[in-house]
């Protein structure tokens, strides 16, 4: 085993630490959402200041990273269905999740405007 490594994985191995790290940050953006969401009934003002907090251009940042999040965790998901329930899926695991890591990556860059464009237009102007 090389020095300063804990695990020799390869593929298999970043693949299963992406979908817990994934399924960790969703699950902690929702529990902060139904937070927020109850919020309302608690104070109406306070919720609408939270909100308005959700519109700047820093947490824009964070929305495009919970959209990776969400997208690489549902693709990884398919990738893994696929591996258990189709015959040829633990043969070809390794090629699936090359392919899941394409899409991601396209699926972003066309995330990159609708997510972030008003971020820009918050920091550089209209």
């Amino acid at each position: 085993m090389p020095a300063g490594t804990l695990y020799r994985g390869r593929e298999g191995m970043w693949s299963w630490v992406a979908h817990r790290v994934t399924g960790v940050l969703i699950f902690f953006f929702l529990f902060v959402h139904v937070l927020d969401t109850a919020l309302v009934r608690v104070s109406p003002e306070a919720y609408d200041e939270v909100v308005a907090t959700y519109k700047t251009w820093p947490v824009a940042f964070l929305e495009y990273g919970l959209v990776a999040a969400i997208l690489f965790h549902a693709l990884n998901g398919l990738r893994i269905i696929a591996v258990d329930f189709w015959a040829k899926g633990p043969r070809l695991q390794k090629q699936m999740l090359w392919t899941v890591v394409g899409i991601w990556i396209v699926l972003m860059v066309g995330a990159l405007y609708p997510v972030l464009g008003h971020a820009v237009r918050d920091m550089f102007g209209s």
